[in-house]
């Protein structure tokens, strides 16, 4: 056989058994029972996606542009264009502008909030996408609970504990929807923009709020996270979805101090990055920082 033509045979033999391997890859990875949480880096604001191992698309919160559009670009495959579920916590622009964006180039399926009403221009656009969109829409309360993976797998309504639909509000923040991701023995406790009478009535209530993950309600800031509620949720990992350089002074070295105090390792959008946390039930990792 000629030099060259041996050397085609080779190459194609390797070629073949590169597809093979990637074949068994790909196989390994449908196959993985993972869960993703994933916590943007949008600036100052929040957003959080979520992928359920059965691939379950979770997006709560936007932040406070177009940012969101490159992160969702990054976690979901260039052909998906649907997003299950979308959770506004609140309606404030830092959590809503970006779904704003989020419902022009992406079918949601569900999508669920307050209903409370506000006299911004980003929430009469709100108004107008989802009216548009055609999804089904779900007032949150206290109570509700949505199942994934047979049980194992599940968001609970923690707060508010009474239907808002139709209240006119000022600043929406303490009205913010409280959720609690439960995985096995895996958890994550959402936490909106809540103020500390917010988390009084939390702690107040009886609910299960200890959780292994704690996204740190308004960015870290002075009228949220009291010693009272850290204590009671007493997570291993706080994450503070906040801007670099933001003239807010977030976040406040009090709240820091908190979370110093119980041992909690703090991680901050602002100096990380992007935060992947993979769990499969039982354990937990951080993965890699992105940025």
């Amino acid at each position: 056989m000629p030099r060259s033509r041996s050397f085609v045979f080779y190459l194609f033999g390797f070629l073949v058994l590169l597809n093979v391997l990637a074949g068994i890859v790909a196989l390994d990875l449908s196959n993985a029972q993972f869960l993703e949480v994933n916590f943007f880096d949008v600036g100052q604001g929040d957003s959080i996606f979520i992928e359920s191992p059965k691939g379950q698309q979770i997006l709560i919160d936007g932040g406070p542009g177009s940012a969101i559009l490159e992160k969702l670009a990054k976690e979901m495959p260039f052909w998906d264009r649907t997003i299950d579920l979308v959770i506004l916590t609140h309606p404030e622009r830092d959590h809503l502008a970006g779904l704003l964006e989020v419902l022009k180039r992406y079918k949601v399926e569900n999508i669920l909030w307050t209903g409370i009403v506000r006299d911004t221009q980003e929430f009469k656009e709100w108004e107008r996408a989802i009216e548009g969109e055609k999804a089904n829409i779900k007032i949150a309360q206290s109570g509700q609970k949505i199942t994934m993976l047979s049980g194992k797998l599940y968001i609970e309504i923690l707060y508010p504990f009474e239907n808002l639909t139709g209240q006119e509000i000022k600043n929406s923040n303490n009205t913010s929807i409280v959720s609690r991701l439960v995985f096995n023995d895996n958890s994550f406790l959402f936490t909106g923009d809540i103020q500390k009478s917010a988390e009084k009535e939390l702690t107040e209530n009886g609910k299960e709020l200890n959780s292994d993950v704690l996204k740190i309600s308004h960015h870290g800031g002075k009228t949220s996270s009291s010693n009272e509620f850290i204590e009671e949720v007493l997570p291993e990992i706080a994450v503070i979805s906040v801007g670099k350089g933001n003239s807010y002074g977030h976040p406040y070295q009090e709240v820091l101090d908190i979370l110093g105090s119980y041992g909690i390792r703090v991680l901050r959008t602002d100096q990380q990055g992007d935060i992947k946390i993979i769990s499969d039930g039982e354990n937990y990792e951080v993965s890699n920082f992105q940025n």
